[in-house]
């Protein structure tokens, strides 16, 4: 599929959703509202098809979601290995534990973003929803009410275009723009960061996922698309700003030396002129997640550490439970919706916190995983227990909800808070 040209402009003066932002937690946003019927424009600053900084790693509850979109197939015939076991390493301590198999969750997979965001493009656009690449989302306006009424967008050599919405969902990532003009409210911050130096290398077939530690270093093997496999070198940020600001390749050699030879090894296998990625690290959030006329999902309303591996899962079970609240259109569906999204970031954020301060010893290090992989079995349960979203048959009549009512009023006010990216 071609990528949109800077020249596209929507084509419609006003729809029932816009989402700015289109990478996981937006695509995937888009095509469930689409796929309920609702009129959705998804706007990205960035190509069709480009790559971001991520783990890759999707957890069960992104695989059973996946599968149950019909996603999963395609994900696997796009060339992304099935992950059938996963192996902890503690030091010198081994602990692997096979993945069980169903027809639903034949196993894990790790997609690169390269894959997985754009099958959720494609899909959200077969689904009837229009999606804009390279084109930015420059403000947000509201009526004299303070409510949300849509975005405006703006272009190089191009006058700015309003485009109106019943409901503007920011999924726009850890610095959104959505958040700022909304001036969504910090619910609660993390106490601690980690840096990450992401880098791939080759492969064999077959090769499961590695999780290792050691005192005050981590690091992640993730076999992906293309025969290559993600390898993460992860340190306290602290420490990062000591030994790697004169060069993260050298600095994160030493570290997956120091964890394993073998991984190391495996590392060293990647062409000289590969580039890496660092992540620095920045505190995880929990943000208020929904006002008038607005929501946010993925890490524009909750981020935690990446050394979980659970971001693009947060990003797709928010997803679905935010299309279920604004199907329904209610002011009961969004509280529960927000509520349900807080009790299970809270222990997210929890567990991740507790990972990402490498304050643990490799003994208790163990019941730190079993304590979130309970969390995630618990995930698993709540999402296999839903039903897919719909639209209500039926508008409430005693709340004027964010979607499908309230056609914006002739005043218009420019901005609600004047904030700028």
């Amino acid at each position: 599929m071609a990528t949109i040209s800077l020249m596209a402009s929507p084509r419609r003066g006003h729809y029932d959703a816009i989402i700015v932002g289109a990478r996981c937690a937006g695509a995937a946003t888009a095509m469930l509202l689409a796929r309920a019927g609702l009129k959705v424009l998804a706007i990205d600053r960035r190509p069709y098809g480009s790559d971001t900084l991520s783990t890759h790693a999707l957890m069960r509850p992104a695989v059973l979601q996946l599968w149950r979109w019909g996603l999963l197939e395609p994900l696997l015939k796009a060339g992304t290995p099935l992950i059938e076991t996963t192996t902890f390493h503690y030091g010198d301590k081994e602990i692997t534990i096979p993945l069980a198999s169903g027809s639903e969750l034949p196993g894990l997979i790790a997609p690169r973003r390269t894959v997985l965001d754009r099958i959720l493009v494609d899909a959200a656009r077969k689904a009837g929803a229009e999606v804009l690449h390279e084109m930015a989302v420059g403000d947000l306006f509201a009526d004299t009410r303070g409510r949300v009424r849509g975005i405006e967008i703006r272009a190089a050599g191009r006058s700015s275009l309003r485009v109106g919405a019943d409901i503007v969902v920011g999924a726009d990532g850890v610095g959104s723009l959505v958040a700022k003009c909304v001036d969504a409210q910090p619910l609660r911050r993390g106490a601690v960061s980690a840096a990450h130096v992401y880098g791939y290398a080759p492969v064999e077939p077959g090769a499961g996922y590695h999780w290792y530690f050691r005192d005050r270093i981590a690091g992640s093997f993730i076999p992906t698309n293309d025969g290559l496999a993600c390898i993460v070198a992860s340190v306290p940020t602290g420490l990062f700003d000591q030994r790697f600001r004169l060069g993260h390749a050298r600095a994160r050699m030493d570290v997956l030396e120091a964890l394993s030879p073998a991984l190391a090894e495996q590392a060293a296998r990647a062409p000289k002129d590969a580039r890496l990625q660092a992540f620095r690290g920045v505190p995880g959030y929990i943000r208020q997640a929904h006002g008038p006329g607005w929501a946010l999902v993925g890490d524009a309303g909750f981020f935690r550490d990446p050394i979980t591996s659970h971001g693009i899962s947060d990003a797709l079970r928010d997803a679905e439970t935010l299309a279920r609240a604004i199907l329904d259109g209610s002011e009961a569906a969004f509280a529960i919706w927000q509520r349900q999204r807080d009790m299970v970031a809270n222990q997210i954020l929890d567990t991740t916190d507790a990972i990402a301060g490498f304050d643990w010893t490799l003994d208790d290090l163990g019941e730190r995983h079993r304590r979130f992989s309970g969390v995630l079995k618990a995930e698993v349960q709540v999402l296999a227990g839903q039903p897919m979203p719909v639209r209500r048959a039926s508008k409430p009549s005693t709340y004027r909800a964010p979607a499908n009512q309230d056609r914006p009023p002739a005043d218009l006010s420019h901005n609600r808070t004047g904030a700028r990216p």
